[in-house]
């Protein structure tokens, strides 16, 4: 990139920004979902300045190496289709920042509304709970935020990634969690004491469905491959997540899966499975679907006869 240029102010760069990304046409979906959004944030971000604050300082002349800096965050995010969270090394899940890099999936999950509130009702006794394992855990954010939110319960967290882990113990130190959140490496439930059962299992599991791979944006395929594929119907790993819930909830405990826009696919690989979809924000109510331990031993019992 040319050390020659026309720039001076924030305002000049926000408007360069905005044109370039909408002539390359870029995808969204790890943060911001526009492009205004995405250029505001990585050019405050890139500058030090807060995040909420843009107006201020539109019109502040930039030095030189701010503005070279700027190019080169503009220049990776068209060029390379890098995502925004892997330029900052930054995600927010529900007002909260999380270190992500290309280790692990760009947290963007509908769980951190329900863990904040949504879930509560359907736990029998939330101010008790002890037990909470999270699946697939990638950076850690899942874990934190059922945390917060549950502050009597122990959580563990397993990932089949071991690079995955060492970003969620970047997290988990940051919210001074360490005594609380256990980091498992391993496959699923292998890894995890025999003897331990859980009130409640939630997990963001790889569930996007072979065709649908192909045709991702090139935004997602910097991401881990492992952390989103999930067979030829995306159901791969969401069958041994519900095989092997069944003995490891509670007598009374409750199992939350997120699986994306794979129900269709959900529901031919279970038919006769009860399961109860959980409203989000968005208004997408069939990407969650919570299932007691109750109705998966009926389930799993009807399928060995």
């Amino acid at each position: 990139m040319s050390l020659t240029h026309p720039f001076v102010t924030l305002r000049d760069l926000l408007r360069y920004a905005i044109s370039s990304f909408n002539e390359a046409k870029l995808s969204f979906g790890h943060g911001n979902n526009n492009v205004y959004d995405e250029a505001v944030y990585l050019l405050l971000h890139t500058l030090c300045l807060p995040l909420d604050m843009l107006d201020p300082f539109l019109d502040a002349r930039l030095l030189p190496s701010e503005i070279e800096h700027i190019l080169s965050v503009i220049n990776r995010r068209v060029v390379d289709r890098f995502p925004s969270a892997y330029i900052t090394n930054e995600a927010w899940m529900n007002g909260q920042r999380f270190y992500v890099d290309e280790r692990v999936i760009v947290p963007r999950s509908f769980f951190g509304e329900l863990i904040e509130g949504k879930i509560r009702p359907w736990i029998l006794y939330p101010e008790a709970l002890e037990n909470i394992l999270d699946l697939c855990t990638g950076s850690g954010c899942l874990p934190i935020l059922a945390a917060q939110a549950f502050p009597t319960a122990k959580i563990d967290a397993v990932d089949i990634s071991a690079d995955a882990l060492e970003v969620a113990r970047i997290n988990i130190r940051d919210y001074y969690l360490n005594e609380r959140i256990t980091l498992y490496h391993g496959d699923l439930y292998s890894p995890l004491p025999s003897e331990k059962r859980y009130e409640l299992i939630v997990t963001n599991p790889p569930y996007v469905n072979e065709v649908a791979m192909r045709t991702l944006p090139a935004e997602y395929l910097h991401e881990p491959y492992i952390a989103l594929a999930g067979g030829s119907d995306g159901m791969d790993i969401v069958r041994r997540i519900l095989i092997g819930a069944h003995e490891r909830l509670s007598k009374n405990g409750i199992l939350i899966v997120e699986i994306g826009h794979e129900r269709k696919n959900f529901e031919a690989a279970f038919p006769h499975l009860s399961v109860t979809w959980l409203p989000t924000n968005s208004g997408i109510d069939d990407m969650i679907f919570l299932v007691h331990a109750a109705d998966l031993q009926r389930y799993m019992s009807a399928c060995s006869e």
